[in-house]
């Protein structure tokens, strides 16, 4: 008789897909805070330094990413809380 032995992974394709979510949410902030370049280095432009994108949405999108990534990470999957029932 063979001796099979059951080998689970902690992770499922649930929290591989929260965590890949995560990492294109912290991607796409990191990106958007990069934002333009300047034209010229003796012109002080403000208005794309301090731009609605780069001061709100792109903090907002990596928080939102880290977020997701750690929820991804501490999911439970369903079939570990299956065994714990049996």
């Amino acid at each position: 008789m063979e001796n099979k032995e059951n080998h689970k992974f902690v992770f499922d394709k649930s929290n591989y897909r929260f965590l890949f979510i995560g990492l294109a949410l912290n991607i796409i902030g990191f990106i958007l805070m990069v934002g333009g370049a300047a034209e010229s280095n003796d012109v002080f432009n403000a208005e794309t330094l301090f731009s609605h994108t780069r001061i709100t949405v792109a903090p907002i999108l990596i928080v939102t990413g880290y977020i997701v990534i750690i929820y991804g990470i501490i999911k439970k999957n369903k079939s570990s809380q299956e065994e714990k029932l049996d």
